[in-house]
């Protein structure tokens, strides 16, 4: 238990802090949920819109010093990646399938 005024202002500080950061840290998951159940779903162009909603929300949250910076950088890299992977995946069996038969 914090007995001087300074201490106890510091417990309020680191409060309010861990608050604020819980509710950037739980808003960044919601919006990779909505994220990847889009691309589950195979719905890609809302799944890039959805993408730069939550790049934006990492980089903000890198900027306020929440998450790392370079954190930030590896889930916007891996996520563009997946997204980019699934893409190429479901054109190319449809492209390849079509030209095999055709020859």
């Amino acid at each position: 238990m914090a007995h001087s005024l300074s201490a106890k202002k510091r417990i309020r500080q680191n409060e309010k802090r861990r608050a604020r950061n819980r509710q950037r840290k739980d808003l960044i998951k919601t919006e990779l949920k909505a994220f990847n159940t889009l691309l589950t779903g195979g719905n890609f162009a809302k799944a890039e819109e959805q993408l730069k909603k939550v790049v934006q929300r990492l980089d903000r949250t890198a900027a306020k010093h929440t998450i790392h910076r370079k954190n930030a950088s590896r889930k916007r890299s891996r996520l563009t990646r997946k997204l980019n992977v699934l893409r190429t995946k479901k054109a190319s069996p449809a492209g390849a399938g079509t030209s095999g038969a055709k020859a």
